[in-house]
């Protein structure tokens, strides 16, 4: 995960930490999210084994942009403020960018699964740290270069290049990893301009736009069934995202981000128990390894902030 959970899709929303300090419920709200996001993974590969993951992301886009224009109409200012915004070019950008992510991730979770899938693409904090220098100026210590050494030998782990099964496949989520991390970079840019609000509210609509303007060309009716799947994965959508706007609202971002990880833990029991995934050795030592990278950068980059 990112350096920040400020760099996460949904945490442009998070308000200003209460002086009260209930960190306790906030890291629970989050392990409750993490398993949620895998239910909606499990319901994207269900989708995208009949359907172009470019419509599956379309639809579920359309449900968050209005979700997105219902809670910001709520905020202080409303729409009006939210459009305002004093870096337009690289606000749309950011949601191009977490649109193709996900759309990447589908097509991932068919080809080579929910496991592998997220095995690979842990090491998106890794990429925050690495192009937090050349992308917005900032140092980066022979430690935290260190760790984000160690963590690409954990990928080298997961992908077993000696079993020559390597495909062009693995670069799906690492592709993903990669514009997820320049998608928190982006995040944080921003953030010196426009408020979290303004941040979330062009993350949903130029996302939804975008998604469109390509998917709309692969538009087919889903099987009544299908139907049924897709607002579980919306429902699931708009729930996660609340309670990760709750979240945030609890407790500093800092402190929640370790517990993104259970996803993992999540991610392998549904790919294990529905989809019949094999849960590989290589994988696991090689997801602990970039995990463990990917603590100790957050441990680095809290350490430097204190």
């Amino acid at each position: 995960m990112p350096d920040d959970l400020s760099h996460s899709p949904y945490a442009a929303a998070s308000a200003p930490v209460p002086p009260r300090d209930r960190t306790g419920l906030a890291i629970f709200l989050m392990c409750a999210v993490s398993f949620i996001f895998a239910l909606q993974d499990g319901f994207s590969r269900v989708l995208a084994s009949h359907y172009p993951p470019v419509l599956i992301v379309m639809l579920r886009y359309w449900v968050f942009a209005v979700f997105v224009i219902a809670l910001v109409s709520r905020q202080p200012g409303g729409l009006q403020r939210a459009i305002r915004t004093r870096r337009p070019l690289t606000q749309i950008a950011r949601g191009v960018i977490l649109a193709l992510e996900v759309v990447l991730m589908i097509e991932a979770f068919v080809r080579l699964g929910l496991i592998e899938t997220h095995a690979v693409f842990s090491v998106y904090p890794l990429l925050v740290a690495a192009l937090s220098g050349p992308v917005l100026g900032e140092r980066v210590g022979w430690r935290r270069w260190t760790a984000i050494a160690i963590g690409f030998c954990g990928i080298l782990v997961i992908l077993d290049p000696g079993s020559g099964v390597i495909s062009v496949n693995a670069l799906l989520p690492f592709g993903a990893a990669l514009m997820f991390a320049l998608y928190g970079l982006l995040t944080r840019h921003v953030s010196r301009d426009d408020p979290a609000m303004v941040s979330f509210f062009w993350t949903g609509i130029s996302g939804a736009v975008a998604v469109t303007l390509v998917g709309i060309w692969d538009w087919q009716w889903l099987a009544p069934m299908d139907w049924v799947w897709m607002g579980c994965l919306c429902a699931c959508g708009m729930l996660s995202h609340y309670l990760m706007i709750r979240s945030y609202e609890l407790a500093e971002a800092s402190a929640l981000q370790p517990f993104a990880y259970t996803q993992l833990v999540w991610v392998s029991f549904i790919g294990v128990w529905l989809f019949n995934e094999t849960l590989r050795s290589n994988v696991v030592i090689g997801a602990a390894i970039v995990v463990a990278a990917g603590l100790f950068t957050l441990w680095r980059q809290r350490k430097k902030a204190a």
